[in-house]
């Protein structure tokens, strides 16, 4: 019997970006659907978890996940521009935020029209990979059609009932608190959480276990 997997991303974290080829091979190669519950960064969603006193919290995902990439053999160059603003010094996030919110209502739409995950792994690569000046230009269009979306559409059905994707948020941000953990990329399967993108092993060794592979 398929099984679903919720996948708690942030179109902000690095880590959800590094997570989604592994993702994309889960569910290939497992019966089971994954669902993108797009949340909003931690430095927005709880300001203060960049306080004074953490300030390491940052600089360690700054040292740290450029060579995960490199690792994984993914592209990788910090976002310009951020899709927060944030004061890199004391990672404090403005509270205009131009650009976190339009990501994270399309990953809620992307995710409606059944290619979240696939959506997510486009545009994070885009916004991860090197690509400069990303929300300009046909970048995030392309991305949607290489997802087998239209982002023109998905934007106007956006723009009808903004409403409804605020709350969405609201509702995976409560879900995945709800589900032992807080920080993304969190995968949960049968209740259960599996935090970062180095547990696609873990994922897959439960999978086995509940014999769900699918067959050559």
């Amino acid at each position: 019997m398929s099984k679903t997997i919720d996948l708690y991303f942030s179109f902000r974290s690095p880590y959800s970006y590094l997570c989604t080829p592994g993702a994309l091979e889960i569910k290939k190669n497992y019966d089971v659907n994954i669902e993108l519950r797009p949340v909003l960064p931690l430095a927005v969603r709880e300001p203060n978890f960049f306080s004074p006193e953490n300030l390491k919290r940052g600089a360690y995902i700054l040292r740290d996940w450029p060579r995960r990439a490199e690792m994984l053999g993914l592209p990788h160059a910090w976002p310009q521009p951020d899709p927060i603003v944030q004061d890199m010094e004391t990672f404090q996030a403005a509270e205009e935020q131009p650009y976190i919110f339009r990501l994270t209502y399309l990953g809620i739409e992307a995710n409606r029209r059944g290619k979240g995950l696939e959506y997510a792994a486009e545009v994070s690569r885009v916004i991860f990979g090197g690509t400069v000046n990303w929300h300009q230009g046909e970048h995030l269009a392309q991305a949607a059609a290489r997802a087998g979306l239209n982002l023109a559409e998905m934007e106007a059905a956006i723009a009808a009932d903004e409403q409804s994707y605020t709350h969405e948020v609201a509702a995976n941000q409560h879900k995945l608190e709800s589900s032992g953990h807080w920080g993304v990329p969190t995968f949960v399967l049968d209740q259960e959480p599996f935090f970062g993108q180095d547990r696609i092993d873990s994922i897959c060794w439960e999978l086995d276990k509940q014999e769900l592979k699918r067959e050559a």
